[in-house]
């Protein structure tokens, strides 16, 4: 279990002020300008050691990604963008930290631009998130005022920009080059890769884009050595995650663990245990709306990081651990996902308009069980050709939750299209 002296973020619960002055006690910004002063090689050198992985679902490797960048800086400029456009359902962590953490985020994006030779950084927000955007906005101001961000940022001789840009509430803009897109002013729909956003991103230049917590983290990493922050969590899976626990648990919360934590004691640590009892679990989503569910069987011993979840055949994504006990319909939450997930599709991708359509129909009649058997293969048949088949992962994230019910609860399934044929009979007969 992780203890206080290793949290990064101290303020998560908003207990404390979120202003620059309650950072500064907090450790933020302190000692910004030696840290730009051992250069963009030294800290890119750093985050890799640190063995810090993306934080917003994919998990890849951060340092290496600030490595795609260009070494030098030529006609074209180099841009930071921040995804804090946190739309995926379960998920709630961004939100917390531009709301009570702001600052670190800001002197992430100063560290992270430097790094990456950007004198500009762009935040797009996610639209929903009126208050937390005011909050960022005023926290970005107060950088300015103090020096912090703007000429000669933090007295290292460095100019940077920061601008706050609000989107306008659609899920597909938290894929990368859909978000891009949206920053441009045009329809937030994903570019075919390569190129990738680092030789051709935001207005055809250079582009790094991360997720909020991933730059968040950055300062702390960089105060306290890489050594610190992969000394926590397990080989691979190193370091600390905020983990959303939401759903038929006691006390739904927001928390700072350590990755490889078991899943039973984050839920019973954190969120007070399942409601009724541990025996009362049915399945949880462990990380967002878009992974495969896992059984209580698997729950009982899973460890949360990315390879003890993809081992499983599910994955970390978000952290978002939805909980799920005997009371819940699986079907029809999943039908339900699939609603979600046909009507953000930007319908770009011929697989993914059609098939998240198809999906969510069959989806529709296997909650009253109005279908045969053979159909229960022919849904999983159309999961299989959405999958991997599309520009970006929507498709992808449309298809898992259903390839996952099917994996571990098709006798659920069966047992509703016999109950319902049972139904049709008894009517017959009377």
């Amino acid at each position: 279990m992780l203890t206080d002296k290793d949290r990064i973020f101290t303020n998560l619960y908003g207990m404390h002020d979120a202003g620059l002055a309650g950072a500064r006690a907090r450790g933020d910004w302190d000692g910004t300008a030696a840290i730009l002063a051992r250069g963009r090689d030294a800290i890119i050198d750093e985050m890799k050691a640190s063995g810090l992985r993306g934080r917003g679902g994919a998990g890849f490797p951060t340092g290496l990604k600030w490595s795609f960048m260009p070494k030098d800086i030529g006609e074209r400029p180099h841009y930071l963008v921040v995804n804090a456009d946190e739309s995926e359902p379960g998920t709630c962590k961004d939100r917390d930290i531009i709301r009570h953490d702001p600052h670190k985020l800001i002197e992430g994006c100063l560290i992270a631009s430097f790094a990456m030779g950007a004198h500009a950084c762009y935040i797009y927000i996610r639209g929903e998130f009126a208050n937390e955007a005011k909050r960022l906005q005023a926290a970005v101001d107060e950088a300015y005022a103090a020096g912090l961000i703007g000429k000669n940022a933090s007295g290292s001789g460095w100019d940077f920009d920061l601008y706050v840009h609000r989107g306008a509430g659609a899920y597909i803009c938290g894929e990368e080059t859909a978000l891009i897109e949206s920053l441009e002013g045009k329809k937030g729909m994903p570019r075919l890769k390569p190129p990738f956003p680092a030789a051709v991103g935001l207005y055809g230049c250079p582009t790094t884009v991360n997720n909020v917590e991933s730059i968040a983290v950055a300062p702390t990493i960089l105060r306290r050595g890489a050594s610190w922050f992969s000394g926590l969590g397990r080989p691979n899976n190193a370091g600390t995650k905020l983990f959303c626990i939401s759903g038929h648990v006691n006390k739904p919360c927001n928390v700072e663990e350590e990755l490889g934590i078991p899943l039973r004691e984050l839920i019973e640590k954190h969120a007070g245990g399942v409601r009724g009892g541990w025996d009362n679990l049915l399945a949880v989503i462990p990380g967002g709306s878009s992974v495969p569910m896992l059984p209580k069987v698997i729950c009982d011993d899973v460890l949360m990081d990315f390879d003890s979840l993809r081992a499983q055949r599910s994955g970390l994504g978000t952290a978002a651990v939805i909980v799920m006990d005997k009371s819940t319909d699986l079907i029809k939450a999943i039908a339900r996902l699939s609603q979600f997930y046909k009507h953000e599709s930007c319908g770009q991708c011929t697989p993914c308009r059609e098939g998240t359509g198809w999906m969510m129909r069959m989806m529709n009649r296997m909650v009253a069980g109005r279908a045969e058997l053979a159909e229960i293969d022919l849904l999983e048949r159309v999961t299989k050709q959405v999958e991997g088949h599309t520009i970006c992962a929507l498709g992808d994230a449309a298809a898992w939750p259903i390839q996952g019910l099917i994996r571990h609860f098709r006798p659920l399934m069966e047992e509703r299209i016999a109950a319902h044929k049972s139904r049709g009979v008894a009517m017959a007969a009377e």
